[in-house]
């Protein structure tokens, strides 16, 4: 059995749990989040937590046991206390403000760069080189965080764009040191 797999997933007080066959619904604070899971695994409630088992012992099953966990276990997290990403913007007139709940962002293009929410996120700026992508689904916030930072990812001379918290851009030697 998969180590991760096996274990119980917790659902704290505050947050609904309902599993009809292979969808689960999770509702807490955050939101409400629905998944169908493969027809492989077999889901089922006790007391407060929830049991992920194989009872197909094919290899495809092995390799979605401990998916399947991670997942119910992400959409819990979400449900109770949702997921953040954390941006910074870096560059000479780099910078991010809302409007409404649109983020707007000066990049150093011609024209302000507008992106709309999906539904169930949030647009967060603290500072104007900051940005904070907030929800209750883990996929949607990094997918829609990595689109922000797609619009400029950081570039290796100058160091300049849009990166994640905490992340380390490699910095390359320009022109002039490259030839001596």
């Amino acid at each position: 059995m998969s180590r991760i797999g096996k274990q119980p997933v917790v659902v704290p007080s505050g947050v609904d749990v309902k599993i009809d066959g292979h969808t689960v619904t999770v509702k807490g604070k955050q939101g409400e989040l629905t998944r169908s899971f493969n027809p492989l695994m077999s889901i089922s409630q006790e007391g407060d937590s929830i049991i992920v088992s194989r009872p197909d012992d094919s290899r495809e099953a092995k390799s979605l046991h401990g998916l399947t966990r991670t997942l119910i276990h992400n959409m819990v997290i979400g449900a109770s206390e949702g997921f953040s990403k954390k941006l910074e913007l870096v560059g000479v007139g780099y910078r991010a403000a809302l409007k409404g709940k649109n983020l707007e962002m000066q990049l150093g293009f011609s024209h302000p760069v507008v992106i709309e929410p999906p539904a169930g996120i949030v647009f967060e700026v603290p500072s104007p080189t900051e940005i904070l992508v907030k929800g209750p689904s883990k996929e949607a916030v990094g997918q829609i965080a990595a689109n922000v930072r797609a619009w400029r990812k950081p570039e290796p001379y100058k160091g300049k764009g849009i990166r994640y918290e905490g992340e380390h851009v490699r910095r390359k030697l320009g022109k002039a040191a490259k030839s001596e």
